[in-house]
């Protein structure tokens, strides 16, 4: 077998999900395009273990674990992605700058200990903070 054409073929897959990485904006996406370079480098791994003709088959051991460790990642990713999704109603990379709880929320639990007439504001102006 000719070492070039899966290596070829893995270098396009690798590409292919370079650039969807680097172009896409949906976090979907970007994890998809993740898997397809794992999957570039699992087939060089099996692709040189077949062409070094190993006994031990390390290539093929080695893209079982990176198999495994894929699915792991796939995994909490996708999770994270869902509960970011829920929470801020977007998956769009570009659109979560910040991870933190927006200020709304923060001030909305700090005053639902107070009186219903009561309302305290916190906040400093831009003069007072520099003063």
């Amino acid at each position: 077998m000719h070492l070039a054409y899966p290596a070829v073929l893995a270098a396009l897959l690798f590409c292919t999900g370079l650039y969807g990485v680097l172009a896409r904006r949906n976090a979907i996406l970007v994890l998809m395009s993740v898997e397809l370079m794992l999957n570039a480098v699992n087939l060089n791994l099996v692709a040189f273990d077949v062409w070094l003709r190993d006994t031990l088959h390390a290539g093929q051991a080695l893209t079982l674990f990176v198999i495994a460790v894929a699915a792991a990642e796939i995994g909490i990713g996708l999770a994270i992605v869902l509960l970011v999704h829920r929470a801020r109603g977007t998956s769009h990379i570009d659109r979560l700058r910040a991870l933190a709880e927006t200020a709304d929320a923060s001030d909305a639990s700090e005053t639902a200990d107070e009186p219903p007439g009561k309302t305290t504001d916190t906040r400093l102006t831009r003069g007072e903070a520099t003063a």
